[in-house]
């Protein structure tokens, strides 16, 4: 199976560059418009909405939500269950993202001016957030500890999880790893009706301030409804990982770690970047050779087809600027002064420096969240953090003599605005007023 191969200093390069990087999923305007349907079924009927849906599209009959509610015990039971090398990881894996998150803490501060005047701001953590953890087939506990340990750290309150339970499918490990994350409440719902209702709340499930976690189509297409109505972390598109290499690291390591995104789904993408052409041949040949003895092949095979590409580059000037352009959800600087090239890195959601860092350990354990930015926006986004279950409000407290001196300051702008009472009301705080 060959991988296309592109050379910086063709003329064609940047059109070809553009026309590999673009993804957009089909306009799907029947799935916006389900997905209205299902949103608004759920506001008008909420509990009644919920059960209806869980019913058609998970296969599972239930009188009431309550029945969909898994209970403390049920979480204990799944620990139980879960092999204890599992268990044992999801709590180092835990603490290690507790651990790195708590850096990430942001504090209320203010400051007081010469005559007395504070201004300031106060962080205060969100009363609620919701999370949705896809179920079934496809389950990842990782997930879970990476949007429930955040907000833990931020001081929410009260975490919601979501998960759909396919014919009442449930999943240990992601159950195990809630009660590790010490998610606050569990419901065996999922799609868009779960999305509708975390946004909007019904007689069972709470109303939530912010909806994260990644879902298919529905799910995603849902956030993007209701946000405004609630938060949203962000509208993720598919994997991506794009490899910068000096032709150093064992071609065998290389072609395993572009695997490792391209066996998400056919859409992930994964990228190589070298000034060495004979380094691109042997990775294209460790692929070649590695390929059959994976359990997910023909998904591979596929992403690698359609959307993996090899960068012959023509210096390292120019391998930094393709990077920034492609902005990657993962950038892998397999090289051996990472740290020299951190500088020139504008753009990326996660950096993994050195031939021993694979981005799988990101993935798993190493402490950094990995729910990233993709598709280009690492260019004005970032990770999901402490700071995005905190809110910011500001601090203003004017002495008298303040309000008189900034108060002259305000009139005048305002005025010019046209805006009189705006100018009045400072005025009437004037000393000589």
């Amino acid at each position: 199976m060959k991988i296309r191969r592109f050379n910086s200093a063709d003329s064609q390069f940047s059109d070809q560059l553009s026309a590999a990087l673009a993804y957009e999923e089909d306009s799907y305007q029947d799935v916006e418009s389900r997905v209205a349907a299902i949103i608004s079924d759920i506001r008008k009927k909420g509990d009644q909405a919920l059960i209806e849906f869980t019913a058609r599209f998970d296969r599972l009959q239930v009188g009431s939500v309550s029945e969909l509610e898994l209970k403390r015990e049920d979480l204990k039971q799944a620990v139980s269950r879960v092999p204890v090398a599992q268990y044992d990881a999801l709590k180092e894996a835990a603490e290690r993202v507790r651990r790195y998150h708590e850096r990430q803490v942001q504090e209320s501060w203010r400051y007081t001016e010469e005559d007395g005047s504070v201004l300031g701001q106060k962080v205060t953590p969100m009363d609620r957030v919701g999370i949705y953890v896809p179920g079934g087939k496809a389950a990842y506990p990782s997930s879970v500890l990476m949007n429930a340990i955040p907000a833990k750290v931020a001081g929410v309150s009260e975490i919601v999880m979501v998960v759909p339970t396919p014919d009442g499918h449930v999943n240990d490990l992601v159950l195990a790893a809630a009660a590790v994350a010490e998610v606050d409440r569990v419901f065996t719902i999922g799609g868009a009706q779960a999305v509708a209702a975390l946004a909007y709340g019904t007689q069972s499930v709470p109303r939530v301030d912010k909806i994260v976690g990644p879902g298919n189509i529905y799910v995603a297409t849902a956030k993007r409804q209701v946000f405004g109505v609630v938060g949203i972390d962000m509208i993720a598109g598919p994997s991506e990982i794009c490899v910068y290499c000096d032709g150093n690291t064992p071609a065998d390591w290389i072609a395993m770690d572009l695997f490792s995104q391209a066996e998400h789904d056919e859409n992930a993408q994964s990228i190589l970047i070298s000034e060495s052409a004979e380094y691109l041949d042997e990775v294209q040949a460790a692929i070649e050779a590695r390929l059959p003895e994976m359990e997910r092949r023909e998904i591979i095979e596929a992403s690698l087809q359609q959307r993996g590409f090899l960068v012959l580059s023509e210096s390292q000037t120019k391998s930094l600027e393709i990077i920034n352009r492609i902005a990657p959800e993962h950038l892998e600087l397999s090289v051996e002064d990472p740290e020299s090239l951190l500088p020139d890195i504008r753009h990326a959601g996660a950096i993994f420096m050195g031939r021993y860092t694979a981005e799988a350990l990101g993935d798993y354990c190493a402490g950094p969240n990995h729910v990233l930015p993709t598709a280009g926006t690492a260019r004005f986004s970032s990770p999901l953090g402490v700071y995005d279950f905190q809110k910011r409000s500001s601090l203003i407290g004017f002495t008298h003599e303040g309000a008189n001196r900034v108060g002259r300051i305000a009139s005048v702008l305002a005025r010019g605005e046209g805006l009189t009472a705006h100018a009045r009301s400072a005025e009437y705080r004037f000393k000589d007023q």
